[in-house]
């Protein structure tokens, strides 16, 4: 699965325009060039199964939601594009910018959520997403966000080392701290404050990143974005034919219910789409198709299932892990 080279390399640190000023059309003709080129990449590992196409519309907006379900390797994802506009922000979006709350806004960004059928691939979410606050005369205020985090049920320590050294080469060439500080971010926000433990093993998590101008942040944005499937497809190959038994898939329906807990108690993305009338099915796509609760479950004292939790989800350093 090569990388194109239009949106890498050295071009990526080139100004987009002379005066560095946000440009918002850019970045969702962007966006929604890589969700097409996303689904092409997915699709590859699918015999038979394919994303379908959703167009919608809508007074504040419209794009386009691609689900794939069914399929032999993903029993469902989707691959959700969006660019939306209205008078002014909603709450999730000015919680801590309260200098914006009521100012008009765009936004546009591109999601994925991948949940496997088999319980040793690991589910995978990344976002990238740009919005530009101000009205008509002022100074737009603009920044970028997203990342991207692995949410295994039965984790690997090479799955973990190879998704945060990918992480890593990604965020380098703009800066050396870039990585440990996105990653720590990463740890904090996917954290199941009252279940006491992380969602996955973490990656990347940014915010009101505006850094070095808008020219620099659109292609930190491309470079994360574009490293998002060097991380997960050699996973996907080196899990996908281990077997698995009735245990291992209803373990994976439990953990799925972490995840959704996650998505409707905590996610800023999901109260920032519903808030600000995004089409809910599109909002939603991130739902697994099958997912359980039991009340007060324990895993067996030294089962895989037990070492889920106390191993790995709880933030680590995973690079240093590589050199043991």
């Amino acid at each position: 699965m090569a990388r194109p080279a239009k949106w890498c390399g050295a071009e990526a640190l080139q100004p987009v325009m002379a005066d560095d000023a946000p440009d918002a059309r850019a970045v969702s003709r962007y966006f929604k060039e890589m969700q097409a080129r996303l689904c092409r990449q997915l699709e590859q590992f699918e015999p038979e199964a394919r994303f379908g196409e959703d167009a919608w519309r809508h007074a504040h907006g419209g794009g386009m939601t691609r689900v794939i379900e069914r399929g032999a390797v993903f029993e469902r994802g989707g691959v959700n594009f969006s660019r939306v506009s209205g008078s002014a922000l909603p709450p999730a979006a000015t919680a801590k910018r309260t200098h914006l709350a009521g100012k008009p806004f765009q936004a546009s960004g591109v999601s994925l959520v991948m949940h496997p059928r088999n319980p040793y691939v690991p589910c995978c979410h990344m976002n990238m997403r740009f919005f530009l606050a101000g009205a008509p005369g002022e100074e737009a205020v603009w920044w970028f966000g997203g990342g991207y985090d692995l949410t295994p049920c039965y984790a690997f320590d090479e799955d973990c080392i190879h998704w945060h050294q990918t992480a890593k080469r990604a965020c380098d060439r703009f800066g050396p701290g870039h990585y440990a500080r996105f990653k720590a971010w990463c740890d904090r926000y996917f954290h199941l404050k009252h279940r006491g433990e992380t969602r996955g093993i973490g990656g990347l998590f940014f915010d009101d990143y505006r850094e070095g101008g808008f020219a620099r942040a659109f292609a930190f944005v491309r470079e994360v974005g574009e490293s998002f499937i060097d991380a997960y497809a050699p996973i996907v190959r080196r899990r996908c034919a281990m077997r698995y038994t009735e245990r291992e898939r209803l373990f994976q329906f439990y953990r799925r219910g972490r995840y959704v807990e996650f998505n409707l108690v905590l996610d800023r993305g999901t109260l920032f789409g519903l808030q600000s009338g995004g089409r809910t099915e599109s909002i939603l796509m991130s739902m697994p198709p099958v997912a359980h609760w039991k009340y007060d479950w324990r895993a067996e004292p030294g089962s895989d299932e037990a070492r889920l939790v106390e191993h790995y989800l709880k933030p680590r350093d995973w690079l240093s892990a590589a050199k043991l």
